[in-house]
């Protein structure tokens, strides 16, 4: 891990390294996915099989993508008791969060006496991307799909990566039947962003895409972005816990291990504090905690990478810095959490005092673990039920409304050079 502190001479030149721009801005991405994107626009299916078989490792054919409903009702049976329990608990908590979101119709009259509102409604077709890899992610169904259907959309649509033998985690299969999807496809990385937005034979093209992935994937909804919405950026996980002396070391350590498990060396995980003993205490319980875990390499990996132990000055210094690097999670660990939260503007989500591990928002506190990452969180806020509503603003006039309307119309087109704009609402006026 890297150790910066503010007494050292580069300190100044450190932070500008610590805030380089992400793999969402790498060029050599943006170029790589482009070329899936455009193979996939133009050969459908066949280029999807293509990459499936070289991503993958599973040679399949076109009839092999869709998910049947013989392996959803073999994954339901496969599902213990523990796994349903779990399943429902969290898709309790993300419901009945993602209800008090809910947007609904509203209507008031302007100063001409007319009504005016917006009406809200489902988008009709969404596509939700659920990655895959070395750790499937389950929770991430419930995390996304049942936002999908606690807002009405009818047709969810979800896409997965597969495993060398076509096969689909189990578990992520029962938590997505379970969650609300229709239709479930065995199709990963950038090429299933390119399926949803572009549509080909098997998979019909969507409105909006939804759900995090990695760096391909992420670059990939950038560049579809005006063929189809989409939600917002959630790439590689990160992790910015901000804290004082008060901090426990040990819980510190851990949550900055279980950010970095995902293991891909683009997870970033930062340690900002005022406290140069908890710095070293911190540094002391990774190594002690490091051997004890199943994916020690691949979080070794990560903390070599982009993993930081920050002291600063002083709390307000490590807000700012929090506000400049957006993190996806920001743990908050000082006297006053809640006080010191306030400042924290651009972080994902907060996570306030030593009893809130970020891994209780992974699975089943109820908002939405997709969030923005790579310093979008200064743009995005996290998913959200509504952004699954389409808003549409409604307006009618009665024929008094209009003619109280007509001489700012008037004025408007006459200073714009569009008579014909006035003559459409004046023309109502000696009508029948």
């Amino acid at each position: 891990m890297k150790i910066v502190r503010h007494t050292d001479a580069n300190f100044s030149e450190k932070l500008r390294e610590l805030t380089a721009p992400s793999s969402l801005f790498d060029p050599g991405i943006e170029q790589r996915t482009r070329a899936i994107l455009d193979a996939v626009q133009v050969r459908g299916d066949d280029a999807l099989l293509e990459f499936t078989e070289k991503f993958d490792g599973a040679r399949l054919a076109a009839n092999q993508l869709a998910v049947t409903q013989a392996e959803l009702m073999v994954a339901s049976l496969k599902a213990d008791e523990s796994l349903r329990a779990a399943v429902a608990e969290a898709e309790k908590n993300i419901a009945s969060f993602a209800r008090k979101s809910l947007r609904k119709n509203w209507q008031t009259k302007n100063s001409h006496g007319a009504s005016v509102g917006e009406k809200f409604d489902p988008f009709q077709r969404v596509g939700v991307y659920i990655p895959g890899g070395t750790a499937p992610l389950v929770s991430t169904a419930l995390m996304t799909i049942t936002l999908a259907k606690a807002a009405g959309c009818p047709e969810i649509v979800a896409c997965t990566p597969c495993g060398r033998d076509g096969s689909i985690n189990s578990a992520l299969l029962f938590a997505a039947r379970a969650a609300g999807a229709t239709e479930i496809y065995r199709v990963g990385g950038a090429q299933a962003i390119a399926a949803m937005a572009y549509g080909t034979k098997t998979i019909r093209r969507v409105q909006k895409i939804f759900g995090p992935g990695n760096e391909y994937v992420v670059m990939a909804k950038r560049l579809v972005f005006g063929w189809v919405a989409v939600d917002l950026l959630p790439g590689p996980s990160e992790l910015l816990v901000l804290a004082d002396e008060t901090a426990e070391a040990e819980y510190v350590a851990a949550d900055m291990m279980a950010q970095a498990e995902h293991g891909s060396a683009h997870h970033r995980v930062w340690l900002v504090t005022t406290s140069a003993k908890l710095v070293k205490a911190v540094e002391k319980e990774i190594a002690r905690q490091l051997p004890t875990l199943a994916r020690r390499a691949l979080i070794e990996q990560d903390l070599k990478h982009s993993g930081w132990l920050l002291q600063v000055k002083t709390i307000e210094d490590g807000i700012k810095l929090a506000n400049q690097l957006a993190p996806e999670h920001c743990e908050v660990m000082t006297r006053n959490p809640r006080q010191v939260s306030a400042g924290i503007l651009t972080a994902g989500a907060i996570f306030l005092g030593p009893w809130s591990p970020t891994v209780l928002g992974d699975y089943v506190a109820g908002p939405s673990h997709t969030l923005p990452t790579g310093g979008a969180g200064a743009s995005f806020a996290g998913l959200t039920v509504d952004q699954f509503q389409r808003r549409t603003s409604v307006v009618e006039y009665t024929r008094a409304s209009l003619e109280k309307a007509l001489p700012g119309v008037q004025k408007f087109a006459e200073l714009e050079g569009l008579g014909a704009h006035g003559k459409s609402a004046e023309i109502r006026k000696s009508g029948s």
